[in-house]
């Protein structure tokens, strides 16, 4: 698969996509709740799952820590912890997969240990996991640094007050998976406040856990003896892959129904596009988005979550190429997230990196297709985005990494209208 490419025929900045494209279950979301599967004694179920290349590695992973996962229907799986688990997460997967740390709290709640490498994922900046540590020490934990590894040990975690310096979705859903079989009452501040964070925190209160505050800042945790699944997990519908077609919409399309999605996730982020003069309507569970006017240009500042998701940076980027007037991106949560800009300045853009979170596009500008590579997941997408306005042929390298979040997107896009092909 990582010798596989994307060729696509641009469209010339034609809008002429149409249709509609289903959005599938959320990937943030889903992969958090096989994680948390090992707080369970007994099987779970997770419905609405998407069949992406993430999911592939954290089925393996878990399957070599002593999870039994079985695939029951399309985008069904049901999943059994085996106790007494590995605690040992293998370098050649969790290198590969940055949620592959989120498997640490529940790990270390149940067996009282857990050992890892550094995680991996997009290489999009430093991406410190301190936060992760410091909020295991309070809990009463032991960190070593053992041959590069991460050796977290504890006789029995103990509640703790933990403030985070900065909201980070990974370590609230991690803290506040190890918290919830511990004793005593866990409280997290400044945790974030994503859906996906609700989403989890809602199935663990159903399976019998007592989590007070998810989708504020403040979320306080009350340990509970077990937990037991009284019914499936339905993975949400994924907010950034909505937003993504939404984009592609807006650049490509004449008429385009996102469907399956959840608007009220993403009300800022439409706003911003409205501010742009994309014309979208929204319904209870989709979008539509038809040919707009002309675009113009923007400041857009990306935030955690109710702001733009850094997630949808690249491909704003992209609509922004052809926008009237100047932009600026300012990328808050990521360093060296906007090294992509220098591919779309060779497809034609106009773009000045001003330092490594600010960057100026000017726009409209026509782009030329080009071979490239994609550097990381959101990025790929964005390339997909630029190569379908593009006048001539591209060809994006390295579709592993588009395939980590994006279930047979050339497939879906070619439902509109879309040339693109999988090598």
């Amino acid at each position: 698969m990582e010798n596989q490419k994307f060729f696509i025929k641009g469209l010339d900045g034609q809008r002429v996509l149409s249709g509609k494209i289903d959005v599938m279950g959320a990937k943030n979301a889903a992969l958090k709740v096989f994680a948390a599967s090992i707080l369970f004694d007994d099987s779970i179920q997770i419905d609405n799952v998407p069949i992406i290349e993430d999911i592939a590695r954290m089925r393996e992973l878990l399957s070599r820590l002593g999870v039994r996962t079985e695939q029951t229907a399309e985008r069904s799986f049901r999943l059994k912890p085996l106790f007494p688990l590995n605690t040992d997460l293998p370098d050649e997967i969790a290198k590969k997969l940055r949620s592959s740390i989120v498997l640490t709290g529940p790990i270390l709640a149940k067996e009282g240990r857990v050992s890892f490498p550094h995680p991996g994922g997009c290489v999009i900046g430093e991406r410190p996991i301190d936060i992760f540590l410091e909020g295991f020490e309070k809990m009463g934990a032991k960190v070593k640094t053992i041959d590069r590894r991460y050796v977290i040990s504890a006789d029995r975690l103990r509640p703790a007050e933990i403030v985070f310096k900065a909201p980070s979705v990974t370590a609230t859903e991690t803290l506040m998976m190890a918290a919830v079989l511990i004793p005593g009452e866990t409280i997290l501040h400044n945790a974030a406040c994503e859906p996906e964070i609700v989403a989890l925190a809602d199935f663990l209160n159903e399976s019998g856990a007592n989590i007070k505050g998810a989708g504020s800042h403040t979320i306080a945790i009350k340990g509970v003896d077990s937990l037991k699944a009284e019914k499936p997990y339905q993975t949400p519908a994924d907010r950034i892959e909505a937003g993504s077609f939404a984009i592609l919409a807006a650049i490509c399309g004449k008429d385009i129904e996102i469907a399956g999605c959840r608007p009220e996730h993403l009300k800022v982020f439409l706003r911003v596009l409205k501010n742009i003069g994309v014309e979208i309507e929204e319904a209870k569970n989709s979008i539509r988005v038809k040919k707009s006017g002309n675009l113009r240009a923007i400041n857009i500042k990306t935030a955690e979550y109710p702001g733009v998701p850094t997630d949808l940076q690249s491909p704003l980027s992209v609509l922004l190429t052809q926008a009237n007037g100047k932009s600026l991106i300012f990328e808050t949560i990521f360093e060296g997230r906007l090294d992509y800009l220098n591919e779309l300045s060779r497809m034609g853009a106009d773009v000045t990196v001003c330092d490594p979170h600010r960057a100026i596009i000017s726009g409209p500008s026509g782009l030329r297709g080009r071979e490239m590579e994609s550097p990381d997941l959101r990025a790929g997408l964005a390339f997909i985005i630029a190569a379908l306005v593009a006048k001539g042929k591209s060809i994006i390298h390295n579709v592993y990494n588009i395939d980590r979040g994006y279930e047979r997107i050339e497939e879906r896009l070619r439902q509109l209208g879309a040339d693109i092909k999988r090598i």
